[in-house]
């Protein structure tokens, strides 16, 4: 039953979504890291809900850092953050204990804990957990960011809208990673943004929900960050990415999209740009066999559409062992993708500091 990521810098997840807290702990961050307070409300501000595109349970999400920081800084021990619950409605899931939701983990989890789990809201499988997955994954990305490493997501794709590209050099797409950062809707192109928040209104009000892909771009990663096997770069992105509710897929670079290339199409030419190696493409999304070759990291993620919809569904009755039909009540999101943009950033900030960690030493986050 394992809910921690990580193996020099790991963070461990614990709460549910109608309990009394949710929370994070962190555990090998060196000391000495700044803690920016008005930075980690900002990230959290970035995945709360807001207008017809979004639930309309509202939380404060205010955070306590009850361990592992002093005078601003961190110990070196683990930070544990706590966000208190307040904003939810546990009657809306009064009588719904046997009817598994479709395309929820309500089945599962009654496999997995014999039901004994917290099932209201989805309990500790909850896109609410997320909220302090971002909160320590601020505190990942400011760290970050002091060492010139940048990281950004934005909308890639929704309903047969494309955004903007993310950018084709290291300056371009940190340009528009500093930009999306001040961006509630994260996209490039501000008019693909309007059509898209347009279309999930248009398809909340039919009851419905719709998904979209994710793009998220990490610049300044120096090369040879990662392993050969087992947990090659891409593997710990992927398995960081994966643990987000809703993901579905994951690409780097042109992955799927290049499928049918060929290899003299695919392959990224090197060049020297004074006493530096690049590639003049990036269709490998800036690593090679599992290892980053100091070009940006680019990399996608499906986004299912959110499975709360308010149309009746066929399902089973978990507790009877029957056939039965379901209609989910309560406040729920026809779209998390503009809200899970800063969950990516997080989880890939944080499996960053970890594999730079195993790379470089702990200490090294915080040096100067």
């Amino acid at each position: 039953m394992k809910n921690t990521f990580g193996t020099s810098v790991s963070v461990t997840l614990f709460g549910e979504s109608h309990g009394q807290a949710i929370g994070a702990v962190i555990d090998g961050l060196a000391p000495g890291i700044k803690i920016d307070f008005e930075y980690i409300a900002s990230k959290l501000a970035l995945r709360k809900p807001y207008g017809k595109i979004s639930t309309s349970r509202q939380e404060d999400d205010e955070f306590s850092i009850i361990s592992g920081v002093h005078n601003g800084v961190t110990t070196g021990t683990p930070v544990c953050i706590i966000i208190q619950n307040a904003g939810q409605h546990s009657s809306d899931y009064t009588g719904t204990r046997g009817p598994a939701r479709p395309g929820h983990a309500d089945f599962t989890a009654y496999e997995k804990y014999h039901g004994y789990e917290d099932y209201r809201g989805g309990g500790h499988f909850s896109g609410r957990i997320t909220a302090a997955l971002v909160a320590a994954g601020a505190i990942a990305m400011y760290a970050l960011g002091q060492k010139g490493i940048n990281v950004g997501t934005h909308i890639s794709y929704l309903g047969g809208i494309s955004d903007s590209e993310i950018g084709a050099s290291e300056e371009e797409i940190t340009k528009n990673i500093e930009a999306l950062s001040e961006k509630r809707f994260a996209v490039i192109d501000d008019a693909a943004g309007d059509s898209m928040q347009k279309l999930i209104e248009e398809i909340a009000e039919g009851g419905d929900s719709i998904g979209g892909v994710l793009e998220t771009a990490v610049t300044g990663i120096p090369a040879g960050v990662g392993e050969p096997w087992f947990d090659t770069l891409e593997g710990v992105l992927a398995h960081a990415l994966f643990s987000i509710p809703g993901i579905k897929g994951v690409q780097f670079g042109g992955g799927f999209d290049l499928a049918d290339a060929k290899g003299s199409e695919y392959n990224d030419a090197f060049y020297m740009d004074g006493d530096k190696v690049k590639t003049k493409t990036n269709n490998n999304g800036g690593i090679n066999g599992g290892i980053s070759n100091g070009m940006p990291i680019i990399v996608k993620t499906a986004v299912k559409p959110t499975p709360s919809i308010f149309k009746k569904q066929e399902t089973v009755d978990i507790v009877e062992g029957c056939d039965t039909t379901f209609k989910v009540k309560g406040r729920h999101d026809p779209a998390i993708i503009h809200r899970a943009r800063v969950v990516a950033d997080s989880v890939v900030a944080l499996a960053l500091c970890d594999m730079l960690a195993l790379r470089y030493g702990t200490d090294w986050i915080a040096e100067k």
